[in-house]
């Protein structure tokens, strides 16, 4: 922001020294047209690009680039659009910004405005277009891309409607009389989203409304055809003029990488990893630790963008705290464990939702929430699986022989086997007094024995049966006969 300053106030100076800049000394940017009569020298235009998927990130740079413009008191704000689309949601929050903002806004689409891109577009107050670019089909798909169901359509078709009419009218005289006429008609914002209006000479039915640059122009979604900044400028009247373009910060970019639902997913799929490793490997630190690296990579920027709040990290770590007491201190695999999970299910994915979704809620909230539980849910998942292949192939990878042991113990070298005292047990029923996962204790007759579950768990209290003894350890499987 101070070097920002310092160009402003470098600018200024220039200009009282009788050195003005021109429109090729600027960023290639374009404006909308505007009466030139009302524009004044000495602009001080503000600039964000919006040239990817409307994702959580553009709104967050949306929001940072319109509070410095409010700082700098710029003049115009400028929109450099081309864009396939995105999320609705992040979308019809930008578009409340452009239609609440005390600076006019300009969209320059340079390429396109699709979908999620005409809803901001419309929003803006002048329209600017590059020859080849279009604005429209804004009809609502899933993540897969199919139409979404009718209840989706209907929202968007009003909100694109309600865009197109915050625009106003404008007096028009036809035959000698005065009538009222929309800057932009709602009916074609409408005919953007759904395929069954039809309007006459534009649109027939059966087609979603997609404006060429001179169409848009025609019907009034575009105020000029502009191939580049200066060209907007000169439009506009404007000779002298100076651009701050927002620019995202390392933090920016790095917060924008690490909160991607990819980057995301893997963050979790390697705390899973950690956990089970440190579980399977206790007191070797190495996997804790990267379990908790993790952990602070997938909090820290949701914190630091306001989307996590400091119980959603306190309710994931209860949540591992209860898991790590039934697998250690509870027998069994009940309440507790069970409520570790959901714990841990819901901290993660709620760090991963905007806390304003549970005061605003809109049609397309749903999208916020389940979007997240999905990524979290999947992530758990492949992590525990992952994790389990991965670490046979460990214990038995030479690169990593403290893991396991693997030695053979030769009579040879000194070593001798166990006495059998339990001979003959083969065959023999019993009853599990703990739970064994795998290993535990069962009773056979007065007897209590080490035992090893073959099917991996039997638990307290269930019958078992003997089918192996072999070098002092009993195995067992339950009882099904």
């Amino acid at each position: 922001m101070a070097l920002k300053r310092l160009a402003l106030l470098f600018t200024v100076v220039a200009l009282t020294l009788g050195v003005s800049f021109s429109a090729t000394d600027t960023t290639d940017v374009t404006f909308p047209a505007t009466d030139s009569a009302s524009v004044s020298l000495d602009k001080l235009v503000y600039k964000i690009n919006i040239k990817e998927d409307i994702m959580p990130a553009a709104w967050r740079h949306v929001q940072r680039g319109f509070k410095e413009a409010n700082e700098l008191k710029a003049d115009i704000m400028l929109i450099h659009m081309n864009t396939y689309g995105g999320l609705v949601n992040m979308a019809d929050s930008i578009r409340t910004k452009l239609l609440n903002s005390p600076i006019p806004v300009w969209v320059f689409i340079d390429n396109q405005a699709a979908s999620a891109g005409a809803l901001i577009s419309i929003a803006a107050d002048s329209i600017y277009m590059r020859s080849g670019a279009s604005i429209g089909a804004a009809t609502v798909v899933n993540q897969t891309g199919e139409v979404a169901p009718d209840k989706f359509q209907s929202f968007m078709r009003s909100t694109m409607r309600a865009t197109a009419e915050a625009k106003g009218k404008f007096p028009v005289v036809v035959k000698g009389d005065t009538v009222m006429r929309w800057r932009r008609d709602p009916k074609i914002a409408e005919a953007m989203v759904d395929p069954s209006v039809y309007i006459e000479g534009i649109i027939d039915t059966g087609k979603v409304l997609t404006f060429t640059t001179e169409e848009a122009i025609q019907w009034g979604y575009c105020e000029g055809k502009a191939e580049s900044v200066s060209e907007i400028f000169s439009i506009n009247g404007i000779d002298d003029y100076s651009i701050v373009e927002f620019k995202p910060t390392f933090m920016d970019k790095l917060i924008g990488l690490l909160t991607s639902p990819v980057i995301s997913g893997l963050l979790i799929m390697v705390i899973v990893g950690g956990i089970y490793f440190e579980l399977q490997t206790p007191g070797v630190g190495f996997p804790l630790g990267i379990a908790i690296f993790a952990a602070v990579l997938y909090f820290a920027p949701l914190y630091v963008e306001g989307m996590a709040e400091y119980y959603e990290l306190i309710i994931f770590i209860v949540g591992l705290i209860l898991i790590a007491v039934e697998i250690f201190a509870i027998p069994g695999f009940g309440v507790t464990g069970i409520s570790g999970i959901i714990l841990v299910l819901v901290g993660l994915t709620a760090a991963m939702i905007d806390n304003d979704i549970f005061r605003d809620i809109r049609p397309f909230s749903w999208v916020e929430i389940i979007k997240p539980f999905m990524i979290v849910g999947f992530s758990l998942f492949a992590g525990l699986v992952a994790s389990i292949i991965l670490s046979k192939r460990l214990i038995s990878s030479p690169t990593f022989p403290g893991l396991a042991l693997n030695h053979s113990l030769l009579q040879e070298e000194g070593y001798v086997g166990v006495d059998r005292r339990q001979k003959g047990l083969e065959g023999k029923l019993g009853k599990a007094i703990t739970v064994l996962r795998p290993s535990g204790r069962i009773e056979i007759g007065d007897e209590i024995y080490d035992a090893v579950a073959e099917e991996g768990f039997i638990d307290k209290g269930e019958e078992v049966k003997v089918i192996k003894d072999e070098a002092g350890q009993v195995y067992v499987m339950r009882n099904e006969e």
